[in-house]
């Protein structure tokens, strides 16, 4: 089992490698206010789990009855400050029993206050954003010995974050005309509806592995403002999908008739769905992965055979990689024109200059391409941030990094909530919500 310093440490280094340094003073106020929100939630959550650990011993020393006496009922709760290193909790709501509260030491309450602090709270905090429930398991039992189970961990770790849920029905009071759209997938795991048995000889679910996308919704307003709007996970990219979560911000006030257009990549359930709940909204092919989907369409037919600036001889690996790098530049060339008729005479000359030597990739470019064009309708400044989904995908990366370090989710709402606290984090660090007010 780690020491508490070689904990402390661990926490303390991911902390600053992947959350606070980066943020101003003002920036990270914000966020040890929401911290300490989840703090107190994860607190009172933690109560109540040392609450009925108390209660269940008096059935090991008593098993022929089958109800608890009058003292040991639940009577509502108290409030009581407790200062954490966020901040003071003016109002944690300790659960009491019918009698025998004065003489009970909290254990939590005792080891938090006097013994680390830091340690849950950074700990608590670190779980959403990349430790798993086992690293968080041995944190914990090092400032509490055995108290909490993995299973108490879980409801902690998930009541830490309560919050979420109110972010994500929030009301939409100004519909942004642009939405980026694109899912992330990830593992999680479900029953198998087998069990097992552990070394203990416990009987155990067997769990699997189970590929899920979280999709989400980027809102972009016409001063380049962005900020994600939703996000929900499902079994796939399916028309269904896309439908619900689209219902769902319009549920929240999202006028349909505002948004004219949606940036996507090429998920084949979309058009659909915005043919049901968006219909004003036109798509816009990201032209990203419109550059990227030719990559496996070249054929290299009459390759150069010296580097055009230094009229080396190319070795054959040499001349395909300059052969890449000219067509793709090329392509990426013709969404960056300043307006649509330049676009099509730049794809004009595209097509001409390759069409012979690499007639696949000219054709898989030419294909549809008018959904790429679609952005020509904003203003010039907006272009290249709405051509592409790569808003999203910048965000996309940062939940990928953590999610490779658990592997695995245990449940849906974990992997949500996991989400969801990356999101206040790139909020909080733009200062979305304050430019918003002042506005």
């Amino acid at each position: 089992m780690p020491r508490i310093a070689e904990v402390k440490a661990q926490v303390e280094r991911i902390w600053l490698a992947t959350f606070q340094s980066s943020l101003a003073e003002t920036v990270t106020q914000q966020v040890r206010q929401h911290a300490l929100a989840g703090v107190k939630a994860a607190l009172e959550t933690a109560l109540v789990e040392e609450l009925e650990a108390y209660r269940s011993r008096w059935y090991e020393h008593q098993p022929a009855f089958t109800c608890l006496p009058p003292n040991l009922q639940r009577s509502g709760t108290y409030t009581r400050q407790v200062l954490t290193s966020y901040g003071c909790i003016p109002t944690l709501c300790v659960p009491k029993l019918r009698g025998g509260n004065r003489e009970r030491p909290w254990q939590i309450l005792t080891r938090y206050q006097i013994a680390m602090p830091d340690v849950l709270d950074l700990a608590l905090y670190m779980y959403a954003l990349g430790l798993s429930i086992r690293d968080l398991q041995e944190t914990v039992y090092v400032v509490f010995g055995h108290l909490l189970s993995r299973d108490a961990l879980n409801r902690v770790t998930l009541a830490a974050q309560s919050p979420m849920e109110q972010w994500r029905q929030r009301p939409i009071a100004d519909t942004p005309p642009i939405l980026i759209v694109d899912g992330v997938w990830v593992q999680i795991l479900v029953p198998t509806g087998q069990t097992f048995l552990d070394r203990s000889g416990h009987e155990r679910r067997e769990m699997r592995g189970q590929e899920q996308v979280v999709l989400a919704v980027m809102g972009v307003w016409p001063d380049g403002r962005h900020q994600i709007l939703a996000y929900e996970a499902a079994s796939g990219e399916d028309t269904e999908a896309w439908a619900a979560l689209f219902a769902n911000l319009k549920q929240r006030g999202l006028d349909p008739e505002a948004v004219r257009m949606v940036v996507s990549d090429g998920s084949t359930g979309l058009p659909a769905a915005l043919t049901r709940e968006l219909p004003s909204a036109k798509q816009q092919r990201c032209v990203v992965h419109k550059v990227r989907g030719v990559e496996q369409s070249f054929v290299y037919r009459e390759l150069p055979k010296y580097d055009p600036m230094s009229q080396e001889t190319l070795t054959p690996e040499a001349a395909r990689r300059l052969r890449r790098q000219q067509v793709t530049s090329e392509a990426y060339a013709i969404f960056e024109a300043p307006t649509r008729a330049e676009a099509e005479q730049r794809l004009a000359v595209f097509r001409t200059a390759w069409e012979t030597v690499e007639p696949e990739v000219v054709r898989k470019l030419s294909h549809d391409i008018e959904r790429c064009f679609t952005f020509y309708q904003f203003e010039l400044e907006l272009h290249h941030l709405v051509r592409s989904t790569n808003l999203l995908e910048r965000f996309f990366r940062e939940f990928r990094t953590k999610t490779d370090e658990i592997g695995a989710f245990p449940n849906q709402q974990s992997c949500l909530v996991l989400f969801h606290l990356i999101v206040t984090r790139d909020d909080a660090k733009h200062d979305r919500g304050r430019s918003r007010k002042r506005e």
